[in-house]
């Protein structure tokens, strides 16, 4: 073979070995985007049915705490920006809200001893920390996700792949500083 040949082949092999790694790293980027999606879709499920179950709960604490009418509000706005929130940070920023407002909403009962023993209640309580405690999870396993998707989109050499075909950084889930405080409650 003539060495013009050989240097042929072996750019043509170089060429296939790039591209054929390039596919591979694409592959794993979409494969990463498509988990992070699909852990906000758990999270979403979650947060509808809490959303479900609100107004029972709100309607539950009214029969008994007639005054408490800005929680109720409060509570009502919260669960309605969720249900119109578009796109994976303004439906976090609703969820914050409706957490901190169904925050309030429990500390309701400890002032209503009659609320405590009701068991619709009782059950719509259990029934949301359940959901609460789902979510929770849901959250955690969302952000393990995205950092496993932005970690491969920020490394040597699937950083390169990334910014050609446009893979953009996604955000955590964060509680608001808000969130951290025990609510403040006051009859």
């Amino acid at each position: 073979m003539e060495t013009g040949t050989i240097i042929l082949i072996v750019v043509i092999a170089l060429l296939l070995v790039i591209v054929f790694y390039s596919i591979g790293i694409y592959n794993k980027l979409v494969n990463a985007r498509n988990k992070v999606n699909d852990q906000f879709a758990q999270i979403d499920v979650q947060l509808k049915r809490r959303s479900d179950m609100i107004p029972n709960l709100v309607e539950t604490v009214k029969g008994y705490a007639k005054h408490e009418e800005n929680t109720f509000k409060e509570v009502i706005e919260a669960r309605n920006k969720m249900t119109t929130a578009n796109g994976i940070n303004e439906e976090l920023e609703a969820s914050n809200q409706v957490t901190s407002a169904l925050n309030k909403l429990f500390a309701l009962s400890e002032a209503y001893p009659e609320l405590k023993a009701n068991t619709n209640f009782m059950s719509l309580q259990n029934d949301l920390k359940d959901t609460e405690d789902k979510l929770s999870f849901a959250r955690q396993f969302y952000n393990d996700t995205v950092l496993n998707y932005n970690n491969l989109r920020e490394q040597f050499p699937s950083n390169i792949i990334a910014g050609i075909f446009k893979f953009k950084e996604i955000g955590y889930f964060k509680a608001e500083d808000k969130d951290k405080e025990v609510p403040n409650v006051k009859f």
